[in-house]
């Protein structure tokens, strides 16, 4: 907590220099994963000008999982970020008092899945003891491992887990070196069909669909800086919810603007991954009916406690920490 303090102080200098010196215009966005199809909406927000519209100059950083926004914002050095809401319940944990929130979810279900090779012996939750499992430490998915795993009566223990990186995940399973890997559904499963697995041979377990409970990645704040700049905050969330609209209404558009950021991506891979997240995870009933953004208390207060079965809180939970729907407008973001 020394450590996080000491960058606390200069990360916010940083940040409160920056919008004072640019006037409040310049705002940096750190996401959780490089560009991909997901990511899509920040872009097309961007070009369609709904940041400009709320006088700010956006530059968008990429991350490398979905634990790594969250000391950047709160240390002050992003004054926004995109990440997973359990890890950030965590962290929270950890570092009681540190200056960072959720503001707005965008995956009400979340992505964490166990990806599979069928011809490996993996269809389903029941399938992964007695098997190989690789799954990258800071990965969002393996965060909720555990939870799923108890939902599931799974015993971890008879499971060999296989740390590995990011980039050598998805090609191990595809080589066979493992059985099955953690991630998110709509990434994992779209890098095996571009290494050739046939897609008949890739089982996707969705942990939402098999007892978690829990929300996914939402965009986090400062909160010292959300105090300084309420407005700014609220005219972001506004026009990260019109970048997924855009996206909604046209896909290929926004898989476009995100490959204008990253040439060597595949546009049409990139839009199936997006158009994957829409319908899986951003598009849900409760999003059509409630609008984007917030959350259902009942649900949220029943995922703290199912991450106290496999976690052990050091302080008492309050979701009052986790989240917060002050500066989204009245009745959530309408994407319909």
């Amino acid at each position: 907590m020394k450590q996080l303090t000491k960058y606390l102080a200069i990360g916010l200098a940083t940040v409160f220099t920056a919008v004072a010196s640019h006037a409040e215009t310049n705002v940096q966005f750190a996401l959780d994963w490089k560009f991909e199809g997901p990511s899509a909406p920040y872009f097309i927000a961007i070009d369609n000008g709904h940041f400009a519209a709320a006088d700010m100059n956006v530059e968008i950083s990429p991350g490398k999982g979905s634990l790594d926004a969250i000391p950047k914002v709160a240390t002050g050095a992003f004054p926004f970020g995109f990440a997973d809401i359990n890890s950030l319940i965590k962290f929270l944990d950890q570092n009681p008092g540190a200056p960072v929130t959720a503001v707005m979810m965008v995956y009400d279900k979340p992505p964490f899945a166990v990806i599979g090779r069928k011809s490996k012996g993996v269809s389903g939750p029941g399938d992964l003891e007695g098997s190989v499992l690789g799954a990258p430490p800071p990965d969002g998915a393996w965060a909720q491992f555990p939870s799923f795993a108890k939902a599931n009566n799974i015993n971890i223990d008879k499971i060999t887990v296989e740390p590995v990186g990011f980039p050598t995940r998805e090609p191990m399973l595809a080589e066979g070196k493992v059985d099955s890997v953690t991630g998110f559904s709509f990434s994992s499963y779209l890098n095996l069909v571009r290494l050739g697995v046939p897609e008949d041979d890739i089982s996707t377990i969705l942990m939402a669909d098999h007892g978690l409970m829990l929300y996914g990645n939402a965009v986090i704040v400062n909160t010292e800086f959300a105090k300084a700049n309420p407005d700014m905050v609220k005219k972001f969330l506004i026009a990260v919810g019109a970048g997924w609209k855009d996206a909604i209404t046209n896909p290929a558009a926004a898989a476009a603007a995100l490959v204008k950021r990253n040439p060597a991506a595949d546009a049409a891979l990139e839009q199936r991954r997006l158009q994957l997240a829409i319908d899986a995870n951003v598009l849900t009933d409760y999003v059509k009916a409630n609008g984007m953004g917030g959350i259902d208390t009942a649900r949220f207060a029943s995922a703290i406690k199912q991450l106290s079965e496999t976690y052990d809180y050091k302080t008492t939970p309050d979701a009052a920490l986790y989240f917060t729907d002050a500066y989204l407008p009245s009745g959530g973001i309408s994407l319909n």
